[in-house]
């Protein structure tokens, strides 16, 4: 069985408190992409995983997908072995939830592989004890994301045949790094009536991370000036970044980037 994972990207991010357990509280809506890997599960002797396209650094103790294969054999483990295949399409580290995306998709493939019978809700709470952003893409719709961001709530957007382009400039920011220059803050906005009205979008639809993230990176700071030259009646760093994007009303140029750059444009 094949499926195609997709990446992700945060409309607003408002880092809100710390958390006893060190993580932090978040608010912030999500907005599937069509920027996708693809992953093939078959079922073999023994469980095994091979990779092409972009490369995948770290062990398989660190591989998400595996994870989520030893997570349901715990419950399940009269399970089968796997031979598991991704061809990584999505930038790693960028702020576009690519690994959390590869994850659930395994967990919803295997769920329809072994004739699981899994409820949507059920995946969701497997794909939250493997990442943050995993239990948004088992149904994966835009959602509003709180907590960790697990807790998910529906919200209507609708960006239908608006074009994005995406921007990632190859600069890799560690998630410690990230949160290390924000300070968590109530919202000086409600999020969800800043989401219904896109005459806002520009001026008060926040990704906390930029405050901190572009005096350091001027570069990133850049592709978002750019992206507003270019058109986009929305430009924003996605996620803890460094992936930029812009939302435009009509096709757009891809535009001439810095050489090494990772440029995507679609359709949403």
């Amino acid at each position: 069985m094949i499926s195609f994972p997709n990446a992700k990207i945060n409309l607003g991010l408002h880092i809100t408190a710390k958390r006893k357990d060190g993580y932090h509280e978040v608010e912030t809506c999500m907005v599937p992409i069509p920027l996708y890997d693809a992953l093939e599960m078959i079922l073999d002797k023994k469980t095994t995983f091979t990779s092409t396209g972009l490369p995948i650094p770290g062990s398989d103790k660190d591989n998400l997908i595996l994870k989520a294969f030893k997570l349901l054999r715990k419950d399940f483990n009269e399970l089968p072995h796997v031979s598991i295949h991704l061809h990584k399409n999505i930038p790693m580290g960028a702020g576009l939830g690519g690994g959390s995306a590869d994850a659930a998709f395994a967990l919803s493939l295997m769920n329809n592989l072994f004739d699981l019978l899994l409820e949507d809700w059920f995946l969701e709470d497997y794909a939250a004890q493997l990442g943050s952003d995993c239990a948004f893409f088992v149904e994966n719709t835009p959602k509003i994301a709180t907590g960790r961001g697990e807790v998910l709530e529906p919200v209507n957007i609708d960006l239908k045949g608006k074009h994005l382009l995406l921007i990632n400039p190859n600069i890799h920011i560690g998630t410690q790094e990230a949160y290390a220059g924000v300070i968590p803050k109530a919202p000086k906005v409600n999020l969800s009536e800043v989401l219904a009205d896109r005459s806002r979008w520009k001026d008060e639809l926040i990704n906390d991370f930029e405050a901190s993230i572009f005096p350091k990176y001027p570069e990133i700071a850049a592709i978002k000036s750019k992206l507003y030259e270019m058109g986009a009646f929305y430009a924003a760093m996605s996620g803890s970044g460094s992936t930029v994007f812009g939302l435009f009303d009509e096709k757009v140029e891809k535009g001439v980037w810095k050489e090494g750059y990772f440029v995507f444009e679609g359709e949403m």
